[in-house]
């Protein structure tokens, strides 16, 4: 299950774990009301490139659910990269940071299908969870592509020789050194993978690594619901700073249709939405021209995800089924994303008078 706490929370180190020479796992005591799902990050408060302030950084988790109440990040230094060298160098164990809840998109869908995962060096981290959490709760096999500098920039070598182990018969790990077999191309990773195209593929890692993956997975004509991608950028705002303005909520009138359907700027427009959202509707509502949808979903004390609230993640992710939106900034979304319908709620101003839009997907 997703968090239910929506509030950004104090979290406390307990322990460091060192993975590799230039990787670190931190894992934090957390209340059992924070939970999360496979795949999803933290968005994490660092203090900032200033001499004053802070920024904010988003870091995958590493643990699984079904292991403990603990959450575990893991984060590889990145050359000039603030966020990660500054928590590899300071923090420590009792030490805290504060953090958003639990958030993303990257998640299994189905517990018991088979999974093709690729991961490129630190890309590990959400698929780690997410291969973990299958093996231990799904009863389909999982596939890994690992692919690292050299055997000393494995992360979580031990654990997934521990995986082997454990699921000889479900669990297979593909390691790919380039060291020894140079940087993988479209064509070796076809041949390595095109067998496993029933399967449901997760693809983590550097960009030119994820480009080739996704490449590989339209080449073996994977549908779009059977193919997914994580990627971070580093987030220029600090979601922390953002003070949610609420109203007092309207009466709520049950929905049926499934999908949320706002009015662009006139009144007399009713605003309904369901699925992980609630079952809500709000009549005589309008959703102002230049108000973006999740500041008007929070303002009705609907529990809409987000993260960054900068166009840089897609926690905030939604698919338009009716009508248009625009969004004013989009660092994430591709041109597939967008043919789909999907927008991010953070940045999506309406276009149109009557628009419907699902959370469900």
């Amino acid at each position: 299950m997703g968090s239910n706490v929506t509030e950004p929370v104090q979290l406390r180190v307990v322990d460091v774990i060192e993975e590799t020479s230039d990787a670190k796992s931190f894992v934090f005591e957390a209340s059992s009301l924070l939970s999360y799902k496979p795949g999803q990050f933290l968005t994490i408060e660092v203090p900032s490139n200033s001499d004053s302030g802070n920024t904010a950084r988003c870091y995958s988790l590493s643990s699984a659910p079904h292991e403990s109440d603990l959450l575990k990040i893991t984060v590889k230094r990145v050359r000039d990269g603030h966020g990660s060298n500054w928590l590899c160098d300071n923090l420590k164990v009792g030490h805290t940071v504060k953090a958003l809840p639990p958030s993303g998109l990257f998640t299994t869908r189905q517990a018991s299908s088979d999974l093709l995962l690729f991961a490129g060096g630190s890309g590990i981290t959400p698929v780690m969870s997410i291969a973990k959490s299958a093996l231990a709760s799904g009863s389909g096999d999982v596939v890994l592509f690992y692919a690292n500098r050299n055997e000393a920039s494995v992360i979580f070598a031990s654990e997934l020789n521990d995986l082997s182990a454990k699921y000889p018969d479900r669990f297979v790990t593909i390691h790919w050194l380039e060291s020894v077999q140079g940087i993988p191309t479209v064509t070796q990773l076809k041949n390595v993978v095109r067998h496993f195209c029933s399967y449901d593929a997760y693809v983590c890692g550097p960009a030119p690594f994820m480009a080739a993956a996704l490449t590989v997975l339209d080449e073996l004509k994977f549908p779009r619901e059977r193919k997914h991608h994580e990627r971070f950028i580093s987030l220029e705002g600090n979601p922390f700073d953002v003070d949610v303005t609420t109203a007092e909520q309207d009466s709520p009138v049950v929905g049926v249709d499934g999908v949320a359907s706002v009015a662009a700027s006139k009144a007399a427009r009713s605003f309904r939405v369901s699925g992980k959202l609630g079952d809500v509707s709000f009549d005589h509502d309008d959703w102002p021209p230049d108000q973006v949808l999740l500041d008007f979903l929070l303002k009705k004390k609907l529990p809409a995800p987000f993260s960054c609230r900068a166009g840089e993640c897609s926690s905030c992710m939604f698919k338009v089924v009716e009508g248009s939106v625009k969004m004013t900034k989009n660092d994430v979304l591709d041109e597939e994303d967008l043919g789909d319908g999907f927008r991010l709620a953070c940045q999506a101003l309406p276009e149109t008078e009557e628009i419907s839009i699902s959370y469900d997907f």
